[in-house]
């Protein structure tokens, strides 16, 4: 059991008409641990994903985030409270300074309101400095130091993916849920990737949600995966017991002949 329950799935399920894309899902994260979720394209993973953050509410179920009911909560209520993501697809604010996109992360955390902004007073002054400070922090985290004034969209893909994680980070989130981070990556770079998760695990005390289809990087990387077909959950437990699992290994692999 982990130090700390922070995230607590029960019985969830998500249904599109006819289509079951998340089935009785349930699985707790603790503030120690980075959990993995594989499959197949199709299984549910995303679903979850996005069940968890807010952009669908479940079919039925519920999301238990630092003992409170969140479920059905909209997404800008869940990210106040403390869970962050990226996404699959690069979504950095290409025209703007990295600095910036990171400083775009901390806005929940911004004290100073729409008149503090417009008169430039100290109060907002204050909130800038610091919201710089912590992205300059963070960048240097992720491996981006010296990069802060780059505009983000000239930058190289794999650099992109860094920047996502320091946005993330930069609302000092209790969760952070990773969706393919080292998508398009080769081997070197993926693993590269998978130490700064782990950083961010083990040095923040963050819990992480990992899905990732490089099973080199999601077996060294996490402390427990779950395995997901057609939205159900199939499997549970450790790398190499996930490794070794009959049922898994069919599905990925398919029966023989």
């Amino acid at each position: 059991m982990s130090a700390e329950k922070l995230l607590d799935i029960q019985h969830v399920c998500m249904y599109f008409g006819g289509v079951h894309a998340v089935e009785d899902m349930s699985v707790s994260l603790g503030n120690d641990e980075i959990l993995g979720i594989i499959g197949p394209n199709g299984s549910g993973k995303s679903t979850l994903i996005n069940v968890l953050t807010g952009v669908y509410s479940p079919t039925s179920g519920k999301v238990i985030f630092d003992g409170k009911d969140i479920t059905g909560f909209p997404p800008h209520k869940i990210a106040a409270m403390g869970i962050a993501r990226t996404f699959q697809n690069l979504r950095v604010f290409s025209a703007m300074t990295v600095e910036d996109n990171v400083i775009t992360g901390n806005h929940v955390n911004i004290q100073a309101g729409f008149i503090d902004s417009l008169l430039h007073t100290k109060k907002f002054k204050n909130d800038e400095s610091r919201a710089r400070r912590e992205a300059e922090e963070l960048l240097e985290f992720v491996g981006l130091d010296g990069m802060k004034k780059e505009i983000a969209g000239s930058m190289a893909y794999g650099q992109q993916k860094r920047l996502e994680i320091a946005r993330a980070l930069a609302s000092k989130p209790k969760i952070c849920l990773f969706d393919e981070p080292a998508a398009g990556m080769n081997s070197a770079e993926a693993l590269e990737m998978m130490e700064v998760i782990k950083r961010v695990q083990k040095e923040r005390g963050i819990g992480i949600i990992l899905i990732e289809h490089n099973m080199e990087a999601m077996m060294t990387t996490a402390n427990r995966i779950i395995v997901m077909d057609t939205g159900k959950k199939i499997a549970e437990g450790a790398p190499s017991d996930i490794q070794a699992n009959p049922l898994v290994i069919k599905v990925y692999l398919g029966e023989e002949d």
